[in-house]
């Protein structure tokens, strides 16, 4: 395997799609140090999901991208997420829980989208954009991100130009979201190019499930986040929903594939010898095959997630606690 093959490789693992992966392994080929980025709303405490694109950003700094963090005030505001004040205040907060998850420091950009979203030349490309899209298409490309479906206020139509604006602007060579962010970046990559820009690569991420095996959601609470201690994390997963023998929506699974596995080169599922001793696993493969035969039991499984998941994210915890 040459050396953009393992690139190639290192980026694609745990992705939902790349649009497209002969466009990447084009730009891998042609540029040394291209350039990547994911935009975040600053709404709270940093938790799993959020988490899942910052994995993805982690493998494409060792395949030699720099990162940009977009620390997204203006995006949050118009999403009805606070005030200005609260949103820029987690956004600072939001920046040192990031690189003490894992990103490296020296190849991590964070941009306040308030630094140059309100520079005239930005704003004329936000213009320029609203030419080109209809109110149907702003509308569509906004469904699964937005807070109001029904009755949508005029902000939530801004919200994409400006993201496919952010992109051009900034430079990027490859977005990075979750599946959600399909549509918008689709509509980037459509009407960037209209206004002399680049079309965008996009790689998308899956949507983690929540830990009662539905959709996460703020109004259930059913995720885990930096905030929580290790006894909370415990329970939580204790409790979380873990069918067995059943590796679709089963949120343990998830966080076993997506968070702990791609940290560690080996894992070990401990057991008493009666019940077979430890298994020891490299790749999610064999866990997955185990699981679904019936050799790995859930309750072992949520045993070692919880060890393991506390050991991923105690940096960035010891950060959110010293805050």
């Amino acid at each position: 395997m040459n050396d953009t093959d393992k690139k190639i490789s290192l980026i694609k693992r745990n992705a939902k799609e790349i649009v497209t992966e002969d466009e990447l392994r084009e730009l891998i080929r042609g540029n040394s140090s291209p350039t990547t980025y994911v935009g975040y709303e600053p709404s709270g405490t940093l938790h799993l999901g959020h988490l899942l694109t910052a994995n993805k950003l982690i493998d494409l700094q060792k395949a030699g991208f720099n990162v940009k963090i977009l620390l997204a005030d203006l995006h949050a505001y118009l999403n009805e997420k606070g005030s200005i004040k609260d949103i820029r205040e987690t956004a600072e907060m939001n920046k040192d829980f990031f690189l003490a998850y894992g990103l490296e420091e020296d190849k991590t950009e964070f941009v306040l989208g308030s630094e140059y979203q309100l520079d005239e030349d930005y704003i004329m490309d936000v213009y320029e954009l609203s030419l080109n899209v209809t109110l149907n298409r702003a509308r569509r490309s906004m469904d699964e991100v937005s807070r109001r479906k029904k009755n949508p206020i005029v902000g939530q139509m801004l919200y994409p130009l400006m993201q496919a604006a952010d992109i051009g602007f900034l430079g990027i060579d490859l977005a990075v979201g979750g599946i959600d962010q399909r549509k918008i970046h689709m509509l980037a990559r459509e009407i960037l190019p209209k206004i002399d820009y680049n079309p965008p690569i996009c790689l998308h991420t899956p949507i983690l499930t929540g830990l009662d095996g539905k959709k996460m959601s703020s109004s259930r609470e059913n995720w885990i986040d930096l905030s929580d201690s290790p006894e909370e994390i415990e329970e939580k997963i204790n409790d979380a929903y873990c069918p067995k023998e059943q590796i679709k929506d089963n949120p343990v699974i998830e966080i076993m594939k997506y968070h702990i596995m791609p940290r560690y080169d080996e894992i070990t599922i401990e057991r008493p010898e009666k019940y077979g001793g430890d298994l020891n696993y490299s790749s999610f493969h064999g866990l997955k095959q185990d699981y679904l035969e019936g050799e790995l039991h859930p309750l072992d499984l949520k045993k070692s997630v919880t060890i393991y998941l506390n050991e991923v994210i105690e940096p960035a915890r010891k950060k959110v606690g010293g805050l």
